[in-house]
């Protein structure tokens, strides 16, 4: 874990670790890939209190993160390049059962999953969603929790593998019609 600066104040007795630093390339839970443009401190509420601000990869968007809860909320380091096989295999694995709940309960299933921010139970949620496509039609909240895994996973690979986004697509796209 990178630890960008360390503030001790040993009058109250307790000290205060950033994980991150300026430029560093994170993950907000259900959000996606982001870098880390400052850490700011703000008051709110009549306290100090220092926050990242994170700019997300793709709509720019500006994400707030307090920095004592980061870790709370699930901000997270980028995958390792290793790992990325194991996403592949994820998505391979198609010996699966997909309970026979209702549509609305499984969005609500794959949607926590998504928050948990793993990319391994996002990788689960699009195997999952693109098995139960081949049997049948999926609601419209189900087929936008995949676009949203698929969004997900192929920003992060595309970081970490240093490779185009549609160069993940087309993977993706070639692996999921190959079975």
């Amino acid at each position: 874990m990178r630890i960008a600066r360390a503030s001790i104040h040993t009058v109250f007795g307790w000290k205060e670790l950033f994980m991150f630093k300026i430029g560093d390339v994170a993950v907000y839970p259900a959000q996606g890939v982001g870098v880390i443009e400052s850490i700011e401190k703000r008051e709110i509420l009549g306290n100090d209190n220092e926050f990242y601000i994170m700019r997300l990869v793709g709509n720019g968007m500006r994400i707030m993160i307090p920095v004592n809860s980061a870790e709370t909320v699930g901000l997270r380091e980028v995958i390792r390049e290793e790992d990325i096989s194991k996403i592949y295999d994820i998505l391979r694995c198609r010996d699966i059962i997909i309970d026979k709940q209702t549509w609305n309960k499984r969005y609500r299933e794959y949607l926590e999953k998504i928050k948990t921010g793993s990319v391994f139970e996002i990788a689960c949620v699009l195997r999952d969603l693109l098995v139960l496509k081949a049997d049948k039609s999926l609601s419209f909240g189900e087929r936008k929790i995949m676009d949203t895994a698929k969004n997900l996973l192929i920003k992060e690979i595309s970081v970490v593998s240093k490779l185009e986004e549609r160069k993940i697509e087309k993977d993706f796209e070639m692996l999921f019609t190959a079975q």
